[in-house]
Parts: C-alpha cells; structure tokens; sequence
C-alpha cells in the first residue's frame, strides 16, 4: 500500500480500500498511513476517486480568473465577505510568519444561506462564498472539487481512525459530522519584480486543523521538512499530497505532528495549487485521546507556540491563527479571542 521511502521522499498511499468493505485491506490502508505521520506527516494519496476532469475544470477556470485585471478581481475582494473570511487576495496581502507571500488568491468554505443558524449570530468564518461574474464556469468547478475532496477526506480520516486503533467513524462521530471546509485557489506568479523574486510563495508553516488535501499543477514548488532535512514534494499525475495539522497533532499527544512545510514557485511559469482544510467542527470541543494526551511538546516548535496547551472549542483556535494572516482584515471583522458560548451552538452539533 506504500511505496517510496519517507526519509528520502514522501510516500504514496493508495486508499482505494477505504471506500471498500474489505476490512483487511482498509487496516493495510491503516497501517501505512500510520508509518506516514508518524515519520514525516505528510503523503500523497491516490485512489481518492476525484475525477480527474474535475482537476480539469478548476485549473482551467482558476486560470482564466487570474488573467483578469486587477480591477475585476477585486470586485470579490475578501473585504467584502466580512466575517465570513471569503473572496480575493492580491499578492502581498496574506502573510506567513508575518513576511508577505509571493501569491494572490481565492478563499472559499462551506457556502451558507443568511438564514443559516451560525451566520444569523454572527459566526466568524461562517456565510456565503463570493463568486466573480467572470468566469462563468469558476463557481461550478469549485463546488464540484469541493464536494469530491471533502468526501475523499473523510474517508481518509476513517483510515486515520483506523491508525490510531479507532473506530472508523470516530472523527466523522466525534469531529466532522458538520466540518470546517476551508478551500484556497492560490496562484504564484512567475513574473514578479525584482524585489519579490527571492520572496518564498509561502513561508514555512504548519497548518491548524485535521487533514490537508493539496492538489497541485504540474509545476511544483511545494518542500517539506523532514528528519533529513527539506526535500521536495513534486507533483504526481492523479495524486493528492495530504498532511496533518496541529489539532490531529494535539489530539494525538504528539504521536502524530504537524510538519512545516514551504512553497517557492522556481518553474517560470504560473503556479497554481489548490489545498482544501477539513477541520473539526467550529464548536467541537478539543479533546486529545486519553491514552495519547499529553501537556507538552517535548522541544520548543519552530513558533515557539505549543498546540498541546490548548483545550476549548476548535473555533477559538482557529480565529487565533487566522486573525495574524491578514491582520488589518481581522481586526475590521474578526472578533479575537471570541469563545463560542453554548447557548450559539447551532443543534447540528452534538459531541460524542
């Protein structure tokens, strides 16, 4: 089920199985995607059943809206989403580690009407995505993509559980009968001026939640740091490169750990790449497995933040780190540091 040896190169993991009923195969699934976090915490997987045309149609359709002007993409800009975190980014704006990146790009989530219970109280990073009239065929190809990727990342996770001795279903049950899905259609330029050219795309990071899903073009830039050292995460025809993020890392007493990782679009062309975040529930309650918890990490991280010092709601963390990527953005519509009270808790919700 793996190949490739993860000190040298990430591994690839065919997950076929887990959309199976064939339990010795899905626990072989298991078993590697075990060996995967807890050496490097990153792999790609295949066999994830999204149709390759649907790769297609977003890469054709996230193209053509970037070569708009400035101005027309601006007429989503991520100012007018407000609380719900949605819209355009121009180059420049999002910030990692509080530098720049060398990218612009397209925030989306899950789409909710005005009358959604979480969006009439004023949930942060809750509400309706913004779609650009031009191109027509944007909106589609990302809802299509998002549909598809969330399943696939559930099913991953049911290998997760899997992994770690589990029910299957102990994150869909615990975690993510209502996930937070965030998705990004980021573009990385290939032209730039003189003094963005040794600019990093992204600067290195881990990400907060469960599980990313990345779908990268043919062009690559992504690195990852491993035991040995920061190597290359090229892209694969018809494979997905997946991480964990710190809140799997805090749930797991560390068994598991978020990774850094970093992006320098070097290829002279455009570079897109499109990362989807199935995260815990926004008012899930942050509870690490009892015979994994623990209080601490045993070396300072690379932020010196230590995400086995948390315990709430996962929400609250969320708006922790996000308010200090676009920080004059959050502070116009985030409210920091807010805890979700219960008596805001939408009935979708209910802790196992």
């Amino acid at each position: 089920m793996m190949t490739r040896d993860p000190m040298l190169s990430l591994p690839v993991i065919d997950m076929t199985p887990l959309f199976g009923d064939d339990d010795k195969a899905r626990q072989q699934v298991a078993r590697a995607i075990d060996t995967a976090c807890r050496k490097v915490g990153f792999f790609y997987v295949v066999g994830h059943a999204i149709p390759s045309q649907c790769l297609t149609d977003l890469e054709a359709e996230s193209r053509a809206f970037f070569a708009l002007p400035l101005t027309e993409k601006m007429q989503v800009a991520m100012a007018r989403g407000g609380a719900a975190w949605r819209g355009y980014f121009p180059v420049g704006n999002e910030l990692t580690s509080g530098k720049p990146d060398n990218k612009e790009g397209l925030y989306f989530g899950s789409d909710l009407p005005n009358d959604h219970p979480r969006v009439r109280g004023g949930w942060p990073l809750h509400g309706a995505n913004l779609w650009p009239s031009k191109p027509a065929g944007l909106r589609n190809a990302v809802e299509t993509y998002m549909t598809a990727t969330t399943r696939a990342g559930q099913a991953l996770l049911e290998g997760i559980s899997l992994s770690l001795g589990l029910d299957r279903h102990y994150f869909l049950n615990t975690y993510t009968a209502n996930p937070t899905v965030l998705f990004r259609v980021f573009h990385y330029p290939a032209e730039m001026p003189e003094s963005w050219r040794e600019s990093w795309g992204a600067g290195a990071h881990c990400d907060y939640g469960l599980l990313t899903l990345l779908a990268q073009d043919r062009y690559g830039g992504l690195e990852v740091k491993t035991p040995n050292g920061w190597i290359q995460a090229p892209p694969i025809e018809g494979a997905l490169v997946c991480n964990i993020g710190d809140m799997l890392e805090r749930l797991t007493g560390g068994t598991y750990r978020s990774t850094l990782h970093r992006v320098m679009n070097r290829s002279g062309h455009d570079r897109l790449s499109f990362p989807l975040f199935l995260d815990p529930d926004f008012a899930a309650e942050i509870v690490p497995l009892p015979r994994l918890a623990r209080d601490h990490i045993d070396a300072p991280r690379w932020d010196g933040e230590d995400p086995h010092t948390f315990s709430g709601r996962y929400g609250d963390y969320l708006l922790s780190k996000v308010a200090k990527v676009f920080p004059t953005l959050g502070a116009d519509h985030l409210e920091h540091g807010t805890t979700v009270s219960p008596e805001h808790q939408s009935k979708d919700f209910r802790p196992q």
